[in-house]
């Protein structure tokens, strides 16, 4: 098969934000006087959205405040937009690996469910000026992935069919994307969660680094 385009998820995937997630959510907690937690388990409170990385970072009564977690949340983004690149780099390879998509005239977009803001920030900072035809993060009115809605409105702007499509990830989350989206699903294995839960959730093509990508996809535009 021959892939016309590339989506992307963004933590985990094109960038190592781990760091700043983490001590920006920390911050939150502290803010309320609430205990905080190591930098690890935000690799598994990230991924479905800032509102449930919220959720699963407060005390558990807490947690359960609807309320409480909007202001939660709202606090937590007005700390993250300054402090959204204070560690946060792009992961070794990927430039190369989307240079090359460039030079075939792939296509690109980005998915993520990092709220809309804070995944332009990023995008416009680190990557160059047009690189990317669409980003799409999580904002009003549209579902977070695992929903396709998004990632197929992407492709369609595109021009190309589902089948047409490589979706690269981190997470469960972005294997049960690719899959309902029915795109390729690539995991990639420098991000946030091990090839078990890649390949439990569907990969069928797994890149230990991203020189990897034209070895076992074929792109041609």
């Amino acid at each position: 098969m021959n892939y016309q385009a590339a989506i992307f998820d963004l933590d985990g995937t094109l960038i190592n934000s781990l760091d700043d997630l983490a001590d920006s959510a920390n911050a939150m907690l502290e803010s309320y006087g609430f205990p905080t937690h190591p930098t690890e388990p935000y690799k598994y409170f990230v991924g479905n959205g800032s509102r449930k990385l919220i959720e699963r970072c407060l005390p558990k009564e807490k947690a359960n405040d609807p309320a409480f977690v909007d202001e939660a949340l709202e606090r937590y983004k007005a700390i993250y937009a300054k402090h959204t690149q204070d560690k946060t780099h792009v992961y070794d390879g990927i430039m190369d690996m989307l240079n090359e998509l460039k030079k075939r005239n792939i296509p690109m977009g980005i998915c993520t469910n990092k709220h809309q803001s804070a995944a332009e920030d990023i995008v416009h900072s680190m990557f160059p000026a047009g690189l990317f035809q669409s980003i799409m993060g999580d904002q009003p009115g549209l579902p977070r992935k695992p929903d396709p809605k998004k990632v197929l409105m992407i492709a369609q702007k595109f021009g190309v069919q589902p089948k047409e499509v490589a979706y690269f990830g981190d997470t469960s989350v972005d294997m049960d994307t690719a899959r309902n989206a029915g795109f390729l699903p690539v995991g990639v294995l420098w991000g946030f969660r091990p090839k078990e839960e890649l390949i439990e959730h569907g990969a069928e093509v797994l890149l230990e680094k991203p020189s990897e990508l034209f070895e076992k996809v074929t792109f041609c535009c």
